[in-house]
This record gives structure tokens, sequence and C-alpha cells, in this order.
């Protein structure tokens, strides 16, 4: 068995983008910008933010952050999504999820110019993605094809089984695992909590993709001998022994699962650290003009 280590991976892409990102400097060119609006002080957010703000510093990327109060009416906010829009200067938008319930988080997305959709979240960017046109693709899942080359896991002729149907995780990722690509060319089922025999099924996947955010919800009759598994899952759970509280939990239990697997990732430090990185790649690929020309 084969831990995938996220964190290291993504270090050595963050190494590969500061080093592209100081070349385009010293050429003359423009210096990645991405924008993050963040709406209340969801305590989660905020930390998901302020992780992405500092990758930004540590790569050599400039970043803005819009906070807002939750009182922002849906309107104002759609307001400031365009204002980015039409800000040359600024190559990438996220709006940090969740937003208050009299927000309407798709009305926001769709608002967002898909040139700078860098969370890959847009109707374009995921129907291009899904006919398999360039793309900012979701950051989770690029995350999942970038761990699953850099360890050279063969994936064309696989059955890969993705486990939730969520647009963000496990939709995309059930397109992007049967593309006809290095990392692809698999045979996928797409199952979720309404799928009959569901333990049985994925007991059939060479490569298991978990994604449903229930914590250790896979445990090793779920996994086959010698499978690939992919723990995208990551929640907090209540435990006193933590100086914080809480533990972070993934959807796969990890100590039953992983003598049976030949690679498995771990939580923490396994498709996390992936996902911020992938973002930042989106925003230089925005900002060399490579997905949409500028």
């Amino acid at each position: 068995m084969q831990i995938i280590d996220g964190k290291a991976t993504a270090d050595e892409i963050k190494k590969e983008i500061a080093i592209e990102v100081a070349e385009m400097k010293a050429s003359g060119q423009k210096t990645p910008h991405l924008v993050a609006i963040l709406v209340g002080n969801n305590g989660a957010s905020e930390t998901y933010v302020a992780n992405k703000v500092k990758s930004c510093e540590e790569l050599g990327f400039n970043s803005t952050l819009l906070r807002f109060d939750t009182t922002i009416s849906e309107s104002e906010l759609l307001d400031e999504v365009k204002k980015v829009n039409d800000n040359d200067d600024m190559d990438g938008l996220i709006v940090q999820l969740p937003l208050p319930d009299h927000i309407n988080p798709d009305k926001i997305m769709e608002t967002i110019d898909p040139r700078k959709d860098v969370d890959g979240f847009h109707p374009i960017n995921i129907g291009r993605m899904a006919k398999g046109l360039p793309a900012y693709i979701s950051a989770t899942p690029q995350g999942v094809l970038d761990l699953l080359e850099r360890y050279n896991i063969e994936t064309s002729g696989k059955h890969c089984v993705v486990v939730g149907r969520s647009q963000i995780v496990g939709l995309p990722m059930s397109i992007l695992m049967q593309r006809n690509l290095k990392i692809g060319n698999c045979t996928v089922t797409l199952t979720h909590s309404k799928t009959k025999d569901l333990a049985e099924v994925c007991a059939t996947a060479d490569i298991l993709i978990a994604a449903l955010g229930r914590p250790e919800f896979i445990t090793e009759k779920f996994v086959k001998e010698g499978a690939v598994v992919i723990d995208v899952g990551l929640t907090r759970v209540e435990d006193s022994t933590k100086k914080s509280g809480f533990a972070l939990k993934g959807d796969v239990k990890y100590d039953e699962v992983a003598p049976k697997c030949s690679y498995i990732t771990p939580v923490p430090k396994g498709v996390g650290p992936m996902t911020i990185v992938s973002l930042m790649k989106n925003t230089l690929l925005s900002a060399k003009g490579v997905i949409y020309s500028k």
C-alpha cells in the first residue's frame, strides 16, 4: 500500500508555478491576480479564503479580498461581481460559499465571467468540460487528476466508481475519468445515496473516488483488494481529545480500508492541499490567456 501524499505534491506544483510567475514578471508580462469575495464571517470560509490569499503571496500572485456583511443584497453582490468582470487587471474570481440564504448562489455563479471563473462552476465551463473543450475544471477534480498523474497510476481500461453526484466534485469527476486522455479512459459508474447495493457496486472498482461528505462511510466491505482509493471527503467531527475540539475525517475509514489498497489518499494532507493549488493553476492559465484568449 502506498500513501498518496497530497501535501508534498501540492508543494511541488507550487514551486513550479512560482518559478513560472517569476519568469513572467521578469519578462514584463502581467502578474496573475485572484479576487475572492467573502460574505459574512463563517469560520470555515474565513479559513479557506485565508489559505487562498496565503497561497497567492507564496506564488507571487496579486490578490484582492472583498469582504461584505451578510446584510448585502443579492443585487448589490451581483454588482460587485460585475465590477470584477469589467476589471482587466483581475484574472480570476471566486465567490466563497456558502452565501446567506437570501442570495441565490447559482445566480451569482452564472454572473461571473466564464473567462474569470477559476472555480470552474459556471455552466459554460461545465459544458465545455463535458464536450472536451478547453475549460476551467473545478479545483478538487483537477487536483485528483493531478495526483493520479504524478503517481503514475494507470487509469485506462479501469473501472472507476465515483460515490457522490455533487456538481462541484462527483459529477465533473465522473465526466473527467471517462475522457479519452492520459488520465481517463475509465469505465465510470456514478453512484449516490439512492444506489442499490452500494457497497457491492463500490467493491467492483479499480479506482474508488469517495465524495459524499459522510465521515468514515466507506468501510473495508466497499473496497476490493488492490484498489486505488481517493478520499475527497473532509468533515469536522467533535473530538474532545484534540486541542481544537474537533478532528478532520474523510469519507473513508482509513485504518480499516488502507491495508486493502494499492494507493490511498489520507485525510488531511491528501486531496485537500491539491484543491487550492488547482485554483492557482487556473488563475495562472487565465492570466496567460490559455483557456480563453485575451
